[in-house]
């Protein structure tokens, strides 16, 4: 009964704060509107800009808030596929652009970076039921404008918070589905009071048992925006976030484990014991056996984010603006993990716990925390001058950024709990990120657009101390001692043509650079000589396109070039934490064609198409696989021997995908049916079928009525049917060969997806 008492609460604060507020004027609403879109102009590509992108309307996201991760709906866009491991959109949810991975593809709200400046990546589970905060997104591919933060290496995200209304307003949102998924949802706006001041609050739950096995999430956030206009200034400030506990699933499962225990087998705190009341089916020699196993009640991923963005937008007169942002985002979680057999040595133990009397290693099974606590805080500016022949956008942003690393024991087999007071790995990072850019779109003569974009980049990462990785020539934990400072310049040169307000052409080239990511310095050590690090990554992105558009039809023919110098790209390794081992390979490419169209055949009635085909390409790559019987370059690490493939494809980036969008709309009532098929995809460059994504088409269903009343502005009922057709697939795995002797073994996981399932939602808005 808990979570109902938040919107029943909500329905009484709605209802008293109604008599309180006063329409505004539709002057103020316009004000306000122009005042806020400020805010993302510097990061936002528009028609006339020779870049290929797809905006999602408030309308659009809207129909698909559920409680999904974003992903989920970025799907519905060109050359994306999102991936998820709990297999219902919740929890562990990431995506690819073109093949290129989330920590390539830049994401920003308020034109911020949301980008772990560490890992790279974007952690939506972290600042949960964002969707429903969002009030437009854009994803630009291709190397895209210029934006801040880590990122924007082969596509990028801008997300703008909703705007703040003129007007009160109310909604309470519930949803309930198939694995016990639910959803509860209030928010409420003060509309403009008193002439200058707005407010709006949004609190969330979001719960999931998950389709895989102890991959329950438990999400809570909170999104608060409270803003003073002021004639042509607004100061806004919001703050976002929440507290996240995920089931641990980022494992995956063998295809033997899937026959033998079933799809939603998860091996995550499996220990065997005769005690246990779970049954774990194995194969041994050719035959089927059964083991005893428990499972740890608490194998968790805990994390707490909170983001703060205080927002000065000002517009000089018609022609000048101006925004400044400052910004802090503080993050603290930990995995708590158990390990099974473990060897004491390898957790900074002395030789009397770590060694028997006849000098052997001790094991034991125990149960460790691994802790992160990160902060980063900075402050960016934009000023864009707007002519009817020239739009012109310059300004810069800094960040800092810092993130201590450590580990704990809260338990190990045969020891008290004062032999486990010590931190088994500890270090810190501190990263400096700061960018200068101009951009410049000029209207030469009616039609014709030249457009040039250059932007500076510095970054300065340190790393130091003890990693979580242990070296046997060490005999303890990896030494981390990273100390890189880079320097970008990107410049972007484009220019677009308009043929009678119908037929748009534009050509862009753009170059594109990124620093390495904290794992593509840390892994190194397994592979490469000790103090080397990895290179910097390098695109060259060439982009050809033409749309033409009608007031009910309109088509889009996109052609793309990314050629890469020393892209980091997987090797099919892994490291403790589940993360791909990448290494740069010194030439690699891909090259495609983007379709998409769109028609609205009645009143009633739109559909929409988009394809992507593409070559994803190493050149002249060589294909290492670790072998037990040899000794390596590296000290206490095993050789390889190595495969020469020339030209082989990139792993995670199918050759097609496709999707297929029909939207039924009449009086109130809405069907939307959505289908989308994604190709063929290899876990490594080796192009091994043991280690594959077989390709899946896979179809969602959403139906929605909406009706006005006189208590509401209106009720909206909606229920989403995802994986209609029951379709058995996997959205990701991750695999990797050894060898023992020249004799090959492979190793491939899966994240298998839930069959069937749906969703139901009920939204009343005042």
């Amino acid at each position: 009964m808990k979570r109902y008492l938040l919107p029943i609460a909500a329905l009484a604060m709605c209802t008293a704060a109604v008599a309180q507020t006063q329409e505004a004027s539709n002057k103020d609403s316009v004000r306000m509107y122009r005042l806020q879109e400020i805010e993302v102009t510097a990061t936002r590509a528009t028609t006339s800009t020779p870049v290929a992108y797809s905006d999602l309307s408030r309308t659009e996201i809207a129909r698909n808030n559920y409680g999904l991760d974003i992903p989920s709906v970025l799907a519905l866009t060109p050359s994306m596929v999102a991936t998820n491991e709990t297999g219902i959109g919740i929890g562990g949810t990431s995506m690819r652009l073109r093949g290129t991975d989330a920590t390539r593809l830049n994401v920003t709200i308020n034109g911020v970076s949301m980008n772990n400046p560490d890992s790279h990546a974007m952690y939506w589970y972290d600042t949960p039921d964002l969707l429903s905060a969002v009030g437009t997104i854009q994803v630009q591919r291709g190397a895209g404008v210029s934006t801040n933060g880590t990122g924007a290496f082969g596509g990028a995200i801008s997300m703008t918070t909703d705007a703040l209304p003129t007007d009160f307003r109310g909604e309470v949102a519930l949803s309930y589905g198939s694995y016990n998924t639910n959803k509860q949802a209030v928010a409420i706006s003060s509309g403009l009071l008193g002439g200058h001041w707005s407010l709006d609050a949004r609190l969330t739950h979001i719960g999931s048992d998950g389709y895989i096995d102890r991959g329950a999430t438990d999400l809570k956030s909170y999104m608060l925006q409270t803003g003073y206009y002021n004639g042509n200034t607004m100061l806004k400030l919001v703050s976002f976030g929440g507290k996240a506990k995920t089931g641990l699933t980022y494992t995956g499962v063998t295809k033997e484990e899937m026959l033998l225990n079933g799809r939603r087998f998860n091996s995550e705190g499996m220990y065997y014991t005769s005690n246990g009341n779970h049954s774990y089916y194995y194969m041994d020699d050719g035959e089927v056996k059964r083991a005893t196993v428990g499972y740890f009640g608490n194998q968790t991923d805990n994390y707490l984010q909170l983001n703060n963005q205080l927002i000065l937008n000002h517009r000089f007169n018609e022609r000048w603006t101006m925004n400044a942002t400052a910004f802090y985002t503080y993050g603290y979680g930990f995995y708590e993990q158990y390990k099974e057999g473990r060897k004491l040595a390898e957790y900074g133990f002395g030789d009397d716990l770590a060694y028997d009397s006849d000098g052997n290693k001790v094991e034991a099974d125990m149960i460790r925390d691994k802790y992160m606590r990160n902060h980063m805080g900075g402050l960016q500016a934009a000023f864009g001058y707007t002519t009817k022949q020239l739009d012109l956008n310059f300004g810069g942003s800094y960040s800092y950024y810092t993130c201590p690393h450590y580990g704990t024991l809260s338990w190990v087999q045969g020891l008290e709990s004062n032999q486990i007071t010590h931190r088994w790995y500890d270090n810190d990072v501190d990263k400096h990120d700061a960018n200068l850019f101009v951009r410049a779109n000029w209207q030469v003569v009616e039609g014709l657009r030249l457009f040039a974009d250059l932007q500076y980049r510095y970054v300065n990462y340190q790393a130091w101390g003890v990693n979580d990785n242990y070296v046997s020539e060490e005999v303890g934990m990896q030494p981390i001692a990273v100390d890189k400072q880079y320097h970008f310049v990107n410049p972007h040169l484009g220019v677009s043509y308009t043929l009678n307000k119908r037929h748009n052409f534009y050509f862009s080239y753009a170059i594109a650079q990124k620093e390495p990511t904290r794992g593509d310095f840390t892994d190194r050590y397994m592979f490469a000589e000790a103090g080397s690090y990895p290179k910097s990554e390098l695109l060259h992105d060439f982009e050809l396109g033409y749309t033409y558009t009608m007031p009910d039809f309109s088509l889009g023919i996109n052609l793309y070039y990314m050629k890469y110098k020393d892209q980091l790209v997987p090797t099919g390794r892994i490291n403790d934490g589940y993360d791909s081992i990448n290494d740069n390979v010194e030439d690699s490419y891909r090259r495609g064609v983007e379709l998409s169209t769109t028609w609205k055949v009645a009143k009633w009635f739109t559909a929409s198409a988009q394809a992507t085909f593409s070559q994803n390409c190493i050149e002249n790559y060589v294909h290492r696989v670790v072998d037990y019987a040899l000794t390596g370059n590296v000290a206490g690490y095993y050789g390889y021997h190595t495969v020469k493939m020339g030209t082989t494809r990139l792993a995670y980036s199918p050759k097609t995908t496709a999707a297929l969008l029909l939207d039924f709309h009449h009086k109130g009532f809405e069907a939307v049916l959505h289908t989308q098929y994604v190709g063929r995809q290899y876990f490594t460059n080796y192009v091994n079928p043991a280690m594959m994504l077989d390709d899946y088409c896979v179809t969602n269903l959403n139906l929605g009525y909406t009706l006005q009343t006189k208590a509401a502005r209106s009720v909206r009922f909606g229920v989403a049917i995802y994986n209609l057709f029951n379709a058995d697939y996997c959205s990701n795995g991750y695999g990797w060969s050894e060898a023992y002797e020249g004799a090959q073994t492979d190793h491939a996981y899966y994240f298998p997806q839930a069959p069937i399932h749906l969703l139901a939602n009920v939204t009343v808005k005042f």
